[in-house]
């Protein structure tokens, strides 16, 4: 979670109809009615994405008032916020953690950071479920197939078109890479977390963390939202069907909560089905809240790839039949988060953060690879993938705990690539960062550079910038370019976050999202990949911290 700016969620959620009444432990310190409802959001908006809505941890600690575990040895362990107390919670929130956990000191004020110290001592409030039913009465048809274009009716180049998260804003801005100027803003649900594109190019998909989902039409004069759909209230991840004969004839979107996955017609975004994720773990325990986290569409068979965090289970979910639907239940490790394919499209790398892992899907086969050990907690984005010169095809990944990016050597059919097996799902090499914090990394097939961010490091130097390496001598410390300072903005009291490399659809420009508060201007800083040098700077109002930047091209091809 990078760190938040202190906006509320203002008439997206209904705190007391999606959140649930309150309940107060015995032992928690008192709090008034007007004081939770207020905590229930900020909660939601800021902690709710790491600790679970039922806050029994993920990437992010546990937050319950009690809790206790027992190790493979039998040894019995207690805690809880409880046994923490107020004083510390607030120390803890106002400060931050290693790890990941930044401060908050000047993001909420001295009432606020008290508030949640409080809050989070309190018995966690159960939310109510999402039926089908709730998805069909959400259901907004706003323009039929039948009324749409049947020809693209303007003349942007639509491949490099970047679909950028205004997160705290509650919108989506499409830029054309073209000549770097805002196209459209639009509104969206809060805090878009990805951005997906129809097999076409033609639709992009939308879903916010408050559970919205949109459609928008780029075929239009001006893109166009199309169709909406409620998931639930929190949600993460959405992607149409690939496989030849199903281009975007349906769409799958999973939720944090409740915890299930939900089917809908691709172009309209009807509600079909929902099914439930709950169920045992890996380590054969039962888990009320097993969230889904990325789900991708596969390219070998007529199925998405479904990643239960919670569980540590990954789904393969056939659509060919939704009436009857098969699903392959692969057991990896918990807590799966995101991930992308390798060079080959077979193998899905999808991180198991709080386990330090990374699993490696064959989605031809239907079973896992791999489990590969890596350093704390892998947070990949989608990764990145090259051609190593001493051993051969690579994925890599950062991490939020730990000062290192991690290059995975990954299987090919390629004969010249036969001499690299013996490598195969293993760490071959790691790449030292300035520091812990990466979210994102890339490089591109046309490029000569592999980028790096670290927003969630604590040190302003090295959050506010990107580090690039070269992949013709990996042996050599990264560039840094201050993202900060090359965006020309003056320099504001909270840290300007350099948030995922991104590349045009040529292979030539790397845009970066310089994160700022909503108070303070944000921009999107674009570099020469070839020279490193500042090319543009996009910076206007309606630029409200942006975070994630999804070029369409490289989104619809995987390339990354």
């Amino acid at each position: 979670m990078i760190r938040p700016k202190k906006t509320l969620l203002a008439g997206l959620i209904a705190s007391a109809s999606l959140l649930g009444a309150a309940s107060v432990h015995a032992e928690a310190p008192a709090m008034t009615d007007a004081e939770k409802e207020t905590a229930k959001q900020i909660y939601f908006e800021r902690c709710a994405g790491c600790h679970g809505v039922l806050r029994k941890g993920a990437t992010g600690k546990n937050l319950e008032p009690h809790w206790a575990k027992t190790d493979a040895s039998g040894a019995k362990t207690e805690g809880g916020t409880l046994q923490l107390g107020t004083k510390r919670l607030e120390n803890i929130i106002a400060y931050g953690t290693e790890g990941g956990m930044v401060n908050y000191d000047d993001i909420l004020t001295e009432q606020e950071i008290n508030l949640m110290a409080r809050y989070i001592q309190q018995t966690p409030d159960v939310p109510p479920e999402f039926s089908l039913q709730d998805m069909k009465d959400s259901w907004k048809l706003i323009v039929p197939v039948s009324e749409r274009p049947k020809k693209q009716l303007n003349k942007v180049n639509l491949k490099n078109v970047f679909a950028i998260t205004l997160r705290d804003a509650g919108k989506l801005a499409l830029v054309d890479g073209d000549n770097h100027k805002i196209w459209k803003i639009l509104d969206t649900g809060y805090a878009v977390h990805i951005s997906r594109l129809s097999a076409s190019g033609r639709y992009v998909y939308t879903v916010g963390r408050d559970g919205l989902t949109t459609i928008i039409d780029m075929w239009f004069e001006e893109p166009t939202t199309v169709a909406t759909v409620r998931l639930g209230s929190d949600a993460r991840s959405v992607d149409v069907s690939k496989f030849k004969g199903y281009e975007d004839k349906y769409l799958i979107g999973g939720t944090y909560w409740p915890p299930q996955y939900s089917i809908m017609d691709g172009e309209t975004l009807e509600p079909i089905k929902i099914v439930s994720t709950r169920g045992q773990t890996v380590d054969g325990e039962y888990h009320p809240e097993p969230r889904v986290a990325s789900i991708v569409a596969s390219l070998q068979k007529p199925e998405w790839v479904v990643n239960v965090k919670e569980t540590g289970q990954i789904l393969l979910v056939d659509y060919t039949d939704l009436k009857n639907l098969k699903t392959t239940t692969i057991e990896s490790a918990k807590f799966l988060h995101d991930g992308g394919w390798d060079a080959s499209g077979r193998y899905f790398m999808v991180a198991a953060n709080a386990s330090n892992k990374v699993a490696a899907v064959d989605t031809k086969t239907g079973k896992l690879a791999a489990l590969v050990d890596t350093a704390k907690i892998p947070h990949p984005g989608r990764g990145a993938n090259f051609v190593h010169k001493q051993f051969g095809p690579v994925w890599a990944t950062g991490h939020l705990g730990d000062e290192v990016v991690s290059l995975i050597s990954t299987a090919s059919d390629k004969s010249e690539h036969a001499k690299f097996k013996q490598h195969n799902w293993k760490v071959v090499q790691e790449l030292k960062m300035p520091g812990a914090g990466n979210l994102f990394v890339k490089t591109h097939p046309k490029s000569k550079h592999f980028w790096a961010d670290a927003p969630m490091n604590p040190e302003r130097e090295v959050a506010e910038s990107v580090y690039v390496f070269n992949l013709d001598d990996l042996s050599k410390p990264p560039t840094r370019l201050n993202v900060a300072k090359d965006s020309g903005l003056p320099e504001s009291k909270a840290i300007r976050r350099a948030v995922q490399p991104e590349y045009n659809e040529a292979g030539d420009e790397v845009w970066i999202s310089l994160w700022g508060g909503k108070t303070d201007q944000s921009a999107i800083v674009i570099y020469d990949d070839k020279t490193l040098k500042l090319k543009r700077v996009i910076t206007d109002p309606a630029v409200v911290t942006p975070t994630g930047k999804f070029n369409v091209y490289n989104t619809m091809h995987d390339v990354y």
